[in-house]
């Protein structure tokens, strides 16, 4: 099995271009998601490290949110009570689709928590910035205050670009992400 990892700037569009390669994903953002509304071990952590802050299950994003924006060292203690958790996911996830003849992680934080393998496919979405905070701010529920504490948590763009083994330039149109998808896909097969 081959594992493609998409990784790029919060908004480039990383989810986008990861369903359209056709094959299972693995979205750590949506896995998040369903940690907050199913995982009440998760839960009993996060009210432990966040009292001020978690006062419901299932956890709710408000009240992340909150807690990201009070203190950075908020979101440390997020990150390490829900990245075991993503992980073992992951792993599940995996194992799952083994016999399939790739897997595509949508994880934005992959190189970060050193999540990649030396042999992953490193695909690398490259949108323009003012072009993604246009995007961003048309999001439901979007708070930017918080989007610029996960982006501190990033390695710089430059080396996640130099690392990757292929680059799709992302205009926002489909049909030139769909081009370049399709272009990967002939080069690694």
């Amino acid at each position: 099995m081959i594992r493609l990892a998409v990784v790029g700037d919060i908004g480039s569009g990383k989810s986008y271009v990861a369903r359209q390669i056709g094959y299972p994903v693995f979205n750590a953002d949506v896995e998040v998601s369903k940690i907050y509304k199913k995982s009440r071990k998760c839960y009993n952590k996060l009210k432990k490290a966040l009292p001020r802050y978690i006062f419901s299950y299932p956890v709710k994003k408000i009240e992340i949110s909150k807690a990201i924006v009070a203190s950075r060292y908020n979101l440390q203690k997020i990150v390490k009570i829900v990245h075991p958790e993503v992980r073992f996911n992951m792993n599940n996830f995996i194992k799952k689709n083994k016999h399939r003849k790739f897997v595509v992680l949508d994880i934005p934080l992959l190189m970060e928590n050193k999540i990649n393998k030396k042999k992953d496919i490193l695909i690398f979405v490259d949108a323009r910035k003012s072009e993604i905070n246009k995007r961003l701010k048309k999001r439901p529920n979007i708070n930017l205050e918080i989007v610029k504490k996960f982006e501190k948590l990033q390695l710089p763009l430059k080396f996640k670009k130099k690392r990757s083994n292929f680059i799709i330039k992302n205009n926002f149109k489909i049909n030139s992400v769909k081009k370049s998808v399709k272009k990967i896909l002939e080069k690694i097969l």
